[in-house]
């Protein structure tokens, strides 16, 4: 397996396959667009790494830094490669990753709908935070 940062040319179309595939975690929406994964990859293109398998993608995780905090947008794993350690080895590197920007703590959000992936995130040390979560899209 290699890990890698993301090419939007080379790899966008299987990044959204995959996501798209992941199940109940994944909701992509008017920020996966073509043109806000280009807008985003002008911020921090460090932080979108795909994990590869020979040429094909089987993982992918979504990071960004606004320089305070750290998120985790889309994290992925090719249900044929789930269970090998490539989530835990994609999560380890956009940690790594985040750190050396100096940043000091970063977020994720689980669904409701997505409770397995609950015990996998413990495992790696996030824990669940008493808070609300609200949004508002800007049309």
């Amino acid at each position: 397996m290699l890990i890698r940062e993301f090419d939007f040319a080379r790899d966008f179309d299987a990044v959204v396959a995959l996501w798209q595939a992941s199940g109940p975690g994944v909701h992509l929406g008017m920020s996966d667009t073509p043109e806000e994964i280009s807008r985003k990859l002008k911020r921090d293109p460090d932080l979108f790494l795909v994990a590869e398998d020979g040429a094909q993608v089987v993982g992918a995780v979504l990071g960004g830094f606004d320089g305070r905090r750290g998120m985790v947008y889309h994290l992925a794993v090719a249900p044929a490669h789930g269970g090998r350690g490539l989530g835990s080895a994609l999560m380890a590197e956009l940690e790594s990753r985040l750190k050396a920007k100096g940043c000091r703590k970063y977020y994720l959000l689980v669904t409701h709908d997505n409770t397995a992936v609950t015990d996998f995130y413990q495992r790696l040390g996030w824990s669940v935070m008493p808070v609300q979560i609200m949004g508002k899209e800007i049309r």
